[in-house]
This record gives structure tokens, sequence and C-alpha cells, in this order.
């Protein structure tokens, strides 16, 4: 069996990760397909900040020129072709700030444009100042690089054959135009081929940068999956889970912790300033090295205890404190509810060994009760012994009964239509009046999942129960509705007794337990073992000289039943 639950576990763990696998697969061809809006954001950017270079490069070339203060070889050749290329080459710069500012044209479209501008500008000024001596070529490498490394594929090689082509039409020309010497065809071919690499580089470093930026956004999808699982992990415990920051403020609090200081705290308060109010106290006592990491404490003075364990999270003086907190009569039902277990057991055992035994008993005494010179005192110790023996095989068909239970299959039930006729079935086999039992629905249609023959036999033990203990009209009184702080649905049991002594509210719903001389002490007992079956609860709400509340708390709607 063990095993079976090892695979089926397994099982579920390998299908979240294939659908973890298969939705970050989809991401991925998403991303490659379309780039994201991050992604795009990131290439205007780089195209902006390459922009700025251009501009600054271009903007000292203008000035330098104006100003009358170019450095040699800069213009030497041709002066004024120099002064309109700088001049020309700045204008093309704020165009093109211009166009990334509105980003139109589109982005690939863009950087193939300024790339192209930016060699021919380059190779203008290269030729005003004198040629491949003029260290222009390197500006021409610069461009190529920037190019490539923005927009990857075969456009960054024919980046790199124009401004190869540039470099040696500008030699070409030389000759055969100009007549000028020396010309160095090989400095140009170097140079060719340096774009060239540069390219190559360029898209090179272009894909690990794009296949980083892939990877990171795979891990931030992987990340916020594991910090949303962690999130609805930590929401849905059952212990109170609330962090503290280093001024015991509160920093995360889940909604059990909400739920267990809510029935601490004023009504009108929140549930953050509630958690500071008890919980500062004993965290700065237990971080001054003065209290234990964990203590019980009895917020509000409200009838329950809660168990408090610390734990420091960070060293330093940015710190935070992690506390744990159990309500302690869940914990002590919870070790009740496993020695209930063991005893329920024990005593069907003990309950099958002698139902033949106590079956022979009252058959003895049936038979001895048809001698006919049986006297009348007789007679009546005959009767004793059928009578007892009759109440001990009810005990023992009801302790049967509970380890014989059959598994509930649960249904969806409208809970207000169900009361009702509950009620009417109520009335008519206990032979009651019509106002001796109220029904106070739910405002609108309300619906739980519960196995209604099991349903009917839980409100038919407390229904029985109330009603022996009531005194006054409307004997008893059923209340459907919503908790408003965990929209779990609910029934209310409300009888008009005189209400249950504190004395005995701890062994209320222990087996065998009974006030009544005739009493077997199994009806609340197996109550709430039904109850637990349904994934209900069965709890006492309230207890007063006005009488006695019970309650049964089904599971939310929008949860499957395990």
């Amino acid at each position: 069996m063990l095993n079976s639950c090892f695979a089926s576990m397994n099982k579920c763990d390998n299908s979240q990760a294939l659908n973890r696998a298969h939705r970050i697969t989809l991401f991925m061809e998403a991303a490659s397909n379309t780039p994201d809006l991050n992604s795009k954001a990131a290439g205007w950017r780089a195209l902006g900040y390459f922009n700025v270079y251009r501009l600054l490069l271009s903007g000292l070339f203008v000035l330098s020129a104006n100003t009358g203060l170019l450095p040699p070889p800069l213009g030497t050749r041709a002066a004024p072709l120099f002064m309109l290329a700088a001049h020309a080459y700045f204008l093309a710069a704020l165009v093109f700030s211009l166009f990334i500012a509105r980003r139109a044209p589109r982005f690939n479209r863009q950087i193939a444009a300024h790339t192209l501008i930016d060699i021919i500008m380059l190779s203008l000024l290269m030729y005003a100042s004198g040629g491949l001596d003029s260290g222009f070529g390197v500006l021409l490498v610069i461009a190529v690089a920037g190019g490539s490394m923005l927009r990857t594929g075969k456009i960054a090689i024919f980046f790199a054959a124009v401004a190869t082509l540039a470099v040696l039409g500008h030699e070409f020309y030389m000759q055969f135009f100009r007549l000028a010497a020396p010309l160095n065809y090989v400095h140009a071919g170097i140079l060719g081929a340096t774009f060239f690499v540069a390219a190559f580089i360029g898209v090179l470093l272009a894909a690990r940068v794009r296949k980083t930026e892939v990877l990171a956004r795979r891990q931030a999808v992987e990340l916020d999956e594991l910090a949303r699982l962690n999130e609805h992990i930590i929401q849905r415990m059952q212990a109170g889970i609330t962090v503290l920051d280093s001024g015991l403020n509160v920093v995360l609090v889940n909604d059990s912790a909400r739920q267990l200081f809510r029935r601490a705290g004023p009504k009108t308060a929140a549930a953050e300033a509630t958690i500071t109010g008890f919980l500062s106290a004993p965290v700065a006592k237990w971080l001054a090295g003065a209290g234990p990491n964990s203590l019980v404490i009895n917020p509000g003075n409200r009838g329950f205890e809660l168990q408090l364990s610390f734990i420091r999270l960070k060293k330093g003086a940015d710190f935070q404190v992690l506390v744990f907190m159990e309500d302690i009569a869940l914990l002590r039902q919870q070790a009740q509810q496993l020695k209930l277990a063991s005893l329920a057991r024990l005593t069907a055992s003990i309950a099958h060994e002698i139902r033949n035994p106590l079956g022979a008993i009252n058959h003895a005494g049936q038979l001895l009760n048809e001698a006919p010179d049986l006297s009348a005192e007789d007679k009546r110790l005959v009767q004793i012994i059928n009578d007892h023996s009759a109440r001990m095989n009810t005990i023992i068909e009801d302790v049967l009964g509970i380890s014989r239970r059959a598994r509930a299959i649960p249904e969806k039930i409208e809970i207000n239509a169900w009361l009702a006729a509950f009620r009417r079935e109520l009335i008519a086999r206990l032979e009651l009046q019509a106002a001796d039992i109220e029904t106070d629905p739910a405002a609108a249609e309300l619906f739980i999942r519960a196995d209604a023959s099991q349903l009917r036999q839980i409100l038919w033990n407390l229904a029985e129960n109330a009603l022996r203990y009531a005194r006054r009209r409307p004997l008893l009184r059923l209340l459907a509705g919503t908790e408003p702080e965990t929209g779990r649905p609910f029934v209310d049991i409300i009888d008009r007794g005189s209400g249950i002594s504190g004395d005995i509210m701890d062994q209320l719903f222990e087996p065998f337990f009974t006030t009544e001389a005739q009493g077997s002490g199994l009806g609340l007992y197996v109550a709430r073992e039904l109850c637990e079956a349904n994934q209900a609860a069965l709890s006492l709400l309230s207890s007063s000289d006005a009488g006695a509340t019970f309650r049964i708390t089904f599971v939310h709607m929008d949860k499957k039943m395990v």
C-alpha cells in the first residue's frame, strides 16, 4: 500500500513537472517568435545609448570644425567635405533621436538605417582626413560591431561587407582618380577582415545575451510559480504563521493566524494590530535573551491557549522573526482522537466477544420467564435481566455500527430545503407541535457536500439530545448560514435548556460518557465521528443558562473533498 502511495505521489510530481516544462516551453517559443515587452524595451534602450555615442562623436567633430581646432590629420585633405559630413552626421543623429523616442519606424529598420549611415558618414570623414591612416577605421569597426550586436543574423555580415567595400572603394578611388600615393591595400584588407571578425563576435555576444535573457525570464517564471506556491502553502497551513520585522511589526500573516487572533481581539480591531499587541512582549523578551523560544499564552483570556515558537530568520540589525502558532485545544483534541480511535478498536473487539454470551443470557432469561411455577419476585428479577440485556445489546450494536460504518458518499445538498424536510420528519416521528421546532434558513440558496444518510443521522442524534433537555418553546431551533471569515457553510442546533456545565465540557464528545442512568454515552461521539467522515467539524459553539448551541461546519464548496 505504501508503494502504491509513493507511486501515486511520484506520478503527481512528474505530471506537475511536465506541466511546468510545457508552460516554460510555450513561453520560450513565444519569446523566440515575438519578443516580449521587456525585450523590446531593452533593445530600444540599447539603440538609444548607441545614438548618444553617435551624437557625442558627431558633435565633437562639428565643434572642432567650427572652432578651427581640428587636430591633424582630421580634415587635412578636404576640409569643406569634413565640415559638411560632420554637420550631416550630427543632424542624422538628431533625427535618429526623434525616431527612437517615437519608436517608429520599426526597430530592425532603424538599426539597419543607423548602421549604414554610420558607415557612409565615417567613410566620408575618413576620405576628408587623408584615408586609412586617419584612424577612422577603428570607428568603422565600432559601428559594425554595434549594429551586429543590436541585430543578429545575415544582416550583420551585410554590415561588415558594406564597410569592407567602403574601405576598398576608398583605396581604388584614390588610386585611379586622385593618383594619391602611397596606397595600402594590405591595411584595407586587414581592416575588412576586422569588420567581419567584429560582426561575428557581435553576433556571438548578442546570441549569448539573448540566451541569458531567455534563461533569466524562464527562471523568473519558475521563481514566480514557486513564490505563488509557497504563498498558497503558507496561507493553507493549519498552523498559524506570522513574520515580524526588527520593529516587531507584522510583515506576513496567514489565514490560520488571523483566525486564531481574531478570536482573541475585539471584533473591530484589525488582525495585524491584535497580533502585534499579543506577540510584541514575548518576542521582545525572547530577543533580549530573557525568555524561551517556545511558550504558551492565553490571548485575551477567552478560554483558549496558543503555543508559540520563535525562529530568527536573519542576522544583524535588519532581522525578521518567524512565529509558529498552534491552538493547544486542537493539539489536545488530536491527541484525544488518537486515543479514542484506539479505544474504539478495543471496544469493538470486546463488544464482538461478549455479544454471543449476552445473547445466551437473554435467551435463558426468556426461557426462565416462561416457567409456570415462577414467583412474582422471580419474574421481576428475570425482567431486570432481560431489560439490561437489551440495553447492553443496544450499546454493542452502536459500538459495532461505528466500527462497520460505511464510507461517506458526499453529494451536493441544498441545506435550506433539506432542513425544512428534516423538521417535518422530526415533528411527525416524535409527535411534536409545529411550534416546538423552528428553522432559520440562510438568506439565499446554500449548498453543502455531505452524505445525506449520515447527515440525517448526525442531525437526528443532536436533535434528540437537544429535545431531551429543552424546557421552553421553541424546543429546538435549526439555523443555517455561512461563516463570514472562512466562507464555509454551517448548521447550528440550538436548544432551550439549562446549558452544559463547565466541568463536563471537556468530556462531552468522549465515548460512553453520559449524565443519564439509561444513556449509552455514544450519541455525541457518533455524531462527531460521522462529521469527520464527511470532512465537517462538530463543536459546542456556546452554552449558557438560556441553552446550548452545537455547530456543524462543512467543507467549503470550492474545496474538493478527499
